[in-house]
């Protein structure tokens, strides 16, 4: 503990401080500018070990579980990101930006949160980080697996594409 202070300020601190954080960064991701997220920056890329999103599933069973989770940017007037509304290319462009965005949030609500461990008292501070990390983890590991699923939706797409537009006019 970096900072002493009273229990009842730890307490209030902590049971206010922590939604408060978790809204007002959701709240702050959904007003940044999208051209500030990039499925290929070095942050959101796809690496070759997540296997275009299949070590997700057979790692963290994600399927079974992220349409639990719940989706910040729609609360504040962003990105809905519960289901695919369409398979337009531009659509799922757009889509794979805001699971950029929405992984961008969680890690940044990881680290402020951890940062509650200022104030905090062992083992109070590891209960913290603890939480800040199993808070944010299913969040970010279903923004991953979206954005890779999406990644392998838009390459097949985008082959389709290609194909039917070297195909001569008038064949079926």
């Amino acid at each position: 503990m970096l900072v002493e202070l009273p229990p009842l300020w730890i307490a209030l601190l902590n049971v206010i401080g922590i939604p408060c954080a978790h809204l007002l960064l959701a709240w702050w991701s959904t007003a940044l500018p999208s051209s500030l997220f990039s499925p290929n920056s070095l942050l959101h890329r796809t690496r070759a070990w997540e296997r275009g999103g299949s070590l997700y599933e057979k790692v963290f069973q994600v399927r079974l579980w992220k349409d639990r989770l719940p989706d910040g940017a729609s609360w504040f007037a962003g990105f809905a990101k519960g289901s695919l509304k369409s398979r337009d290319p531009d659509y799922l462009r757009q889509f794979q930006v805001e699971t950029c965005r929405g992984e961008f949030s969680h890690w940044v609500q990881t680290i402020v949160i951890s940062l509650f461990v200022i104030w905090n008292p062992f083992p109070a501070n590891l209960i913290i980080i603890g939480y800040a990390f199993l808070a944010n983890l299913p969040c970010i590991i279903s923004q991953r697996h979206t954005r890779a699923r999406l990644g392998k939706l838009l390459i097949v797409l985008e082959a389709k594409t290609a194909a039917n537009a070297s195909r001569p006019k008038g064949l079926s």
